[in-house]
């Protein structure tokens, strides 16, 4: 099965529409295998979806030939679109210079596929796994920020699938899709299995630089320069807003400043990670050493050295100008202040924070091709 959708999302009111089959979404070819593995459930539940060309905010003229193309619209609904609407709607973007999504409804409409509508309107909970899938694919093209969109619910929206090296297959099918495979001379690969893909069978930013793809998840915003080191790691709803080397752990929530560095195994505590409700950012120019991490905020122009993690309970002694102790606070009091500098003493096993005196510049060599 051929499946390539369209995803389309803003409008005076927010309205999220996208093209999408009901049962596979995958862009493979007619001939694919008849033992690849089957890309959907046997009770028709999405596996996953697929928007190549997502438009956000369209002009007032081109939303409204969307309403028009696919009818009254009230509320979140879910349509079937023929081949004579993808053909009106083919010439509705042609009519408004929509050229990439009008390419894509060629491509629908050329493919021996049941195509679907998803329309969204206002940032609800999410309550589909096309839904769920179109705001993924909305924070890894960079059109909205992280903690900018309405998650509630993506975990009962989106299945656990086997990512397999010839697409998405369902768990309860993926043995005899292996023996399928293993019959016809293939070795069928399952890079993981999980709610969330790999960001770059979706989406691939332009300028970043990604060693290892299958630490990056569907839904990661990566700012133009940043580059992900091999133990580089970013969640759905995270990311960085600009250049930086990460090299260490970015959780879901979390959002890094530009020319930022995360040292090789360090970490950020996100609203799913021990976190609770705060959401942990990063300001600019920061560093976290190798090892480290934080689940306070930084401000611009903050360090943590290596091997120190400062939670918001942390207790943490403040240092002035000449070394001496002033008192001790906990982390939280801390949190999002800029030019701060947190060290472990070596030998009173204290944690302490003085003014962070030396600006923390990147590698220019490192990020110079970008």
């Amino acid at each position: 099965p051929i499946r390539m959708d369209l995803g389309l999302d803003g409008a005076p009111r927010p309205v999220e529409v996208a093209l999408e089959r009901v049962e596979a979404v995958r862009l493979v070819t007619t001939d694919r295998p008849a033992s690849a593995p089957r890309l959907w459930f046997r009770d028709g539940t999405v596996l996953d979806v697929y928007f190549p060309h997502p438009l956000h905010a369209p002009v007032e003229g081109l939303a409204t030939a969307i309403r028009d193309a696919l009818g009254p619209i009230d509320g979140s609904i879910t349509l079937e679109v023929d081949d004579a609407r993808l053909a009106r709607m083919t010439e509705m973007f042609d009519a408004h210079g929509a050229a990439a999504l009008a390419e894509t409804a060629r491509a629908l409409h050329s493919a021996r596929m049941l195509t679907v509508a998803t329309v969204l309107e206002g940032d609800d909970p999410i309550g589909s796994t096309g839904e769920a899938y179109l705001k993924l694919h909305l924070l890894s093209h960079r059109f909205v920020t992280p903690n900018s969109l309405n998650l509630d619910g993506i975990f009962g929206a989106l299945p656990t699938v086997a990512w397999t090296s010839e697409g998405p297959c369902a768990v309860n099918e993926l043995a005899a899709a292996q023996l399928r495979a293993r019959a016809a001379g293939r070795t069928l690969t399952v890079h993981s299995v999980d709610k969330f893909p790999r960001m770059v069978d979706y989406v691939v930013p332009a300028g970043v630089r990604i060693a290892d793809a299958s630490r990056i998840r569907l839904g990661a915003y990566l700012g133009e320069g940043t580059t992900l080191m091999h133990e580089g790691q970013v969640n759905f709803n995270a990311g960085t807003l600009g250049a930086g080397m990460i090299e260490g752990r970015i959780s879901q929530g979390v959002v890094v400043g530009a020319e930022t560095d995360l040292g090789g195994g360090s970490s950020t505590m996100g609203t799913l990670s021990g976190g609770g409700k705060e959401r942990v950012s990063i300001g600019e120019r920061c560093l976290i050493g190798a090892n480290g991490g934080t689940g306070i905020s930084l401000g611009d122009r903050c360090t943590i050295a290596a091997g120190v993690y400062v939670t918001a309970g942390s207790p943490i002694t403040l240092l002035d100008e000449a070394g001496a102790a002033v008192r001790v606070v906990k982390g939280r009091e801390l949190s999002g202040q800029n030019d701060l500098l947190f060290i472990h003493n070596a030998e009173t096993g204290r944690l302490e924070c003085r003014t962070n005196r030396s600006a923390i510049e990147l590698n220019e060599a490192l990020h110079a091709n970008n």
